[in-house]
């Protein structure tokens, strides 16, 4: 991840809930009162967003000590201590709310995908995200799903040519679509295309494309029509599967799964933040 992207991200985020200052921290605790802030969780899952602790904290005092106590990635229970932060009570609660909200939400998007990859069962495919995450989140929530065993999907519609129905419905051709994409880009870029038919599946192939998504297709159709595909050609599912279906994909010879519901449908978890006064400074 691109720590100056991260690091502009969470000053964002602060600076939005914090505004100019904090009227009843700033009112109620002088500069020189410190404290510890222990964060806590309430049920078990999987751990995302250290980072977030350390960044977000640093940024509001660079004198403030963070201890966080688990690993992205790491299994969690009930009662553990996810970290400790050590510094002025003006700090350590200004930056309370926008760090618990994101490692709620990282953790539980982390804590879906790992539910997702054992739900699954095969580690020969690779379940990955989607584009459907939440604006302004999007590199947070796909280092979530990485942390929970997933893998990244495109970032955005910069890093890769994907022709959707859409695309090829208004430019009236499968194949002249690939074959104008291939004639204007570096032979870097890479061309998936989502396929919803079988005449579709065998357009593509026809047509040179680098990967092939079967869109909305059941596992016994998409089972049908794999020997049709080279090796060469990287294949994906998506579309209408759930973590009560996933199972039925399983026995599939396909590459990635992809799964919108791990951004779009995620709970995020529930951490607890408690800040102690201490007597003397410990940094």
């Amino acid at each position: 991840m691109n720590r100056i992207k991260r690091l502009d991200k969470l000053k964002e985020f602060l600076i939005e809930d914090i505004g100019d200052y904090d009227v009843s921290t700033d009112l109620l605790f002088p500069d020189e009162q410190h404290g510890v802030l222990r964060i806590t969780a309430k049920e078990k899952g999987i751990f995302c967003g250290g980072w977030v602790v350390t960044d977000s904290y640093h940024l509001l005092n660079e004198k403030v000590r963070t201890e966080v106590l688990i690993q992205d990635g790491e299994e969690f229970q009930p009662g553990t201590c996810l970290a400790e932060v050590y510094g002025p009570m003006t700090d350590l609660l200004k930056g309370e709310r926008v760090v618990l909200n994101c490692i709620q939400r990282l953790s539980g998007i982390a804590t879906l995908t790992r539910k997702a990859v054992q739900a699954l069962g095969n580690p020969k495919i690779r379940l990955c995200d989607t584009r459907k995450t939440t604006p302004g989140l999007r590199m947070f929530e796909k280092e979530a799903v990485r942390a929970g065993g997933g893998y990244n999907h495109r970032f955005g519609l910069y890093d890769a040519v994907m022709l959707k129905d859409n695309h090829i419905a208004f430019y009236g051709s499968l194949t002249n679509a690939v074959q104008h994409i291939k004639a204007k880009t570096s032979h870097m870029v890479n061309i998936e295309v989502e396929t919803e038919t079988d005449e579709q599946v065998l357009e593509a192939v026809d047509a040179g494309v680098d990967a092939l998504m079967f869109d909305n297709r059941l596992p016994e159709d998409i089972e049908r029509m794999l020997p049709f595909i080279p090796e060469t050609i990287t294949t994906e599912v998506s579309g209408g599967i759930t973590l009560d279906n996933l199972s039925t994909y399983r026995h599939l010879n396909v590459d990635y799964i992809s799964l919108g519901f791990l951004t779009h449908s995620v709970r995020s978890l529930d951490f607890s933040a408690r800040a102690v006064l201490m007597k003397e400074e410990i940094l």
